[in-house]
């Protein structure tokens, strides 16, 4: 049971794992990247996941040559070396190692690096009292600047609403887009029930697509539920009867109150608790 890492299919312990400084990833940020998590051992939704990533780095022209079995085969085969009871995996692909330049014709890649470590669950009562939020004063990066298709390495936008919202000792920084409207979380998407609707912003409010996201809106149509990929005002955020955020690591993490103002009763709501229990019955299957 451990931290592992597989460096172009090489596995050894994390903290022993190179990687060049001259690697683009490193010098630029020029990488992409998914982050995943096991149930019952086995990665959840892997295959939308690797989609995604092979998606992210054609954006950015980055030739990802190898196939979908042999990833899954390197990553069967780090996830075996851990030996975690469940894991968090992050994949990593950078365009490769180039001289510090913008001649990318130099540089040799791309370098795929995977990491597993124990999975660090959320505690229960972010899910039984909910989770408080704050409205970042950092927005989120305009689509014309980054087209927030690309899981991009370089997260200097997240990480400033990351470090507000901790210094504010809340759990999540809420990011607004140009436009002023409710685009996404720090780490996390954002859903907004009301008068019996389940809202969340669209991809053009340039959001990334969350793969847990998708199987929200997924269970929620197939429940019979209102859903809507439509524009999100902040004022309808913090008048909603319910609120929750979700990722892959947070599941459904319901919002108890946004900039200290409680968010419908200031508990999680039933809908919410629905969506948890259906995602996480989900979650099971797809493991079995």
């Amino acid at each position: 049971m451990g931290f592992f890492a597989s460096v172009d299919g090489h596995i050894v312990p994390a903290d022993e794992a190179r990687v060049s400084v001259l690697d683009n990833g490193f010098t630029f940020g020029d990488g992409v990247y998914e982050t995943l998590r096991t149930y019952a051992g086995r990665p959840f939704r892997l295959d939308r996941h690797l989609e995604r990533l092979r998606g992210s780095a054609a954006r950015l022209g980055i030739a990802l040559a190898l196939g979908d079995g042999e990833l899954r085969r390197r990553l069967e085969a780090l996830l075996a070396r851990a030996a975690n009871p469940e894991s968090y995996i992050r994949l990593i692909v950078t365009r490769g190692v180039g001289d510090i330049s913008y001649n990318f014709d130099r540089v040799k890649g791309p370098t795929v690096v995977m990491a597993v470590k124990p999975f660090p669950a959320y505690p229960e009562h972010h899910f039984r009292d909910g989770v408080d939020a704050i409205v970042s004063s950092i927005r989120r990066n305009h689509p014309q600047a980054l087209d927030p298709a690309i899981k991009s390495c370089n997260l200097l936008n997240n990480i400033l609403a990351v470090r507000e919202a901790q210094a504010r000792g809340v759990g999540e920084a809420i990011l607004l887009n140009q436009k002023g409207d409710v685009a996404e979380g720090a780490s996390t998407n954002v859903f907004a029930v009301r008068a019996g609707a389940l809202v969340t912003p669209p991809l053009d409010a340039g959001i990334l697509a969350g793969i847990t996201r998708d199987v929200v809106i997924e269970m929620g149509r197939r429940r019979g539920l209102d859903v809507r990929e439509e524009r999100l005002a902040l004022s309808a955020l913090l008048g909603a009867d319910e609120a929750f955020l979700t990722s892959t690591t947070r599941e459904l993490a319901p919002i108890r109150s946004v900039d200290g103002r409680p968010i419908g009763s200031g508990r999680p709501g039933p809908t919410t608790l629905a969506l948890l229990s259906a995602f996480r019955a989900e979650a099971a299957r797809a493991a079995s």
